[in-house]
């Protein structure tokens, strides 16, 4: 094949780290998607759009190769970031320097998803795909693809193999294994009265949230694997009043898929040391743990001969705390590749950004999984 246009890369990238994409904001996501299409416009690769739910953005899958029954190789990407809008304006403005790329979402994963994309491009221009290939964008990635679960499992099902294009970790290394993610809404109402006149009449609900906090906290098991994190907290109505409400979010992360379960009802479960005060609490496990098994292994030494052949020493992390849609194609027995994307730092911060020299050596090892994997 010819060779790859690096500054015709970053000319790609730069489009699509200019549209600023947070979650929540659907239209911004939808040109996005738009922006995708259009750079698969005129090619021979089939275009399917799928409209959002529950007000959240598209999807868009993308299909080349041979279209029979074979299961053939899933790519996924995502096109939500966590930047809000006026991030390249403000924080968070989009420049080189040197072999650093900056600019919000280009290492999580906008960069990613555009050399994947290129790979697909040129796979799909050259005829040499032997199998089916599926790319999907998703727009719900970074708040736990709470719209597309069931798509990604849907395709991940037909697939023999997935390859997830988040950012490498620790200088290009790849993840074989990511921890389950739970998340979790605790409501604690307790019974308010007027903090200087009638204080022993209250039952104050933020007393109450903060025995729950540390009592969440303290299930972290760092051995096991598992941390539990108390990551927001609002509560009360005036510094005068005993609090009659508090509101906290809980994140679990977990090794094991039981102890996703018996964490979960440890959670659900909680109750008041004070019987006048009551504990709501709803949520789930919201990622199932993907774990490096023997399928996903033998994906990985296969990925890591046909890198050796463009002078790339692929190496694996094989477990990362972080979440993604990689999850649940793993646990439905797929063997599952992630961060295939751009190598850098800074995921989520006002310093991401993705390496520069990492791009074209990344878009080849793409390019050579789609149509070298069997």
């Amino acid at each position: 094949m010819s060779p790859i246009d690096l500054e015709a890369m970053l000319q790609g990238i730069s489009r699509w780290v200019a549209i600023e994409s947070p979650t929540r904001e659907t239209a911004d996501v939808n040109r996005m998607i738009d922006a995708v299409a259009r750079d698969v416009d005129g090619t021979s690769i089939a275009v399917e759009r799928i409209p959002g739910k529950e007000g959240l953005g598209d999807s868009l899958i993308l299909r080349a190769g041979p279209q029979n029954d074979r299961p053939g190789i899933l790519v996924m990407s995502h096109v939500d970031t966590v930047h809000p809008l006026g991030s390249i304006a403000r924080d968070l403005p989009m420049r080189r320097e040197g072999d650093k790329f900056f600019g919000p979402g280009v290492y999580d994963m906008k960069g990613g998803a555009y050399l994947a994309l290129e790979a697909f491009r040129r796979v799909a221009a050259s005829g040499a795909a032997t199998q089916p290939l599926t790319f999907l964008f998703t727009p719900d990635e970074e708040i736990g693809s709470p719209t597309t679960r069931g798509l990604i499992e849907e395709l991940g099902a037909k697939a023999s193999a997935v390859l997830v294009t988040e950012p490498a970790r620790d200088g290009g290394k790849i993840v074989t294994g990511r921890k389950g993610v739970g998340r979790f809404d605790v409501h604690v109402e307790g019974r308010p009265a007027h903090s200087g006149s009638r204080h022993e009449d209250g039952r104050s609900a933020i007393r109450e949230a903060a025995r729950q906090i540390l009592a969440i906290e303290g299930m972290t098991d760092y051995p096991r694997g598992v941390t539990t994190t108390v990551g927001m907290l609002a509560g009360g109505t005036a510094a005068n009043v005993i609090p009659q409400h508090a509101r906290f979010s809980v994140d679990l992360r977990v090794v094991e898929p039981l102890d996703g379960e018996v964490y979960k009802a440890k959670i659900l479960g909680l109750k008041a040391a004070d019987p006048d005060i009551r504990i709501t609490v709803v949520g789930d496990m919201n990622r199932p743990p993907y774990k490096k098994t023997a399928a996903v292994e033998g994906l990985f030494l296969k990925a890591r001969a046909i890198a050796a052949e463009i002078g790339i020493d692929l190496q694996d992390v094989p477990l990362t705390g972080g979440g993604s849609d990689g999850n649940f194609t793993a646990a439905l027995g797929v063997p599952t590749l992630d961060g295939l994307g751009v190598d850098g730092d800074g995921a989520h911060t006002l310093h991401e950004h993705a390496l520069v020299s990492s791009i074209v050596p990344r878009t080849q090892l793409m390019e050579r999984l789609l149509t070298s994997l069997r």
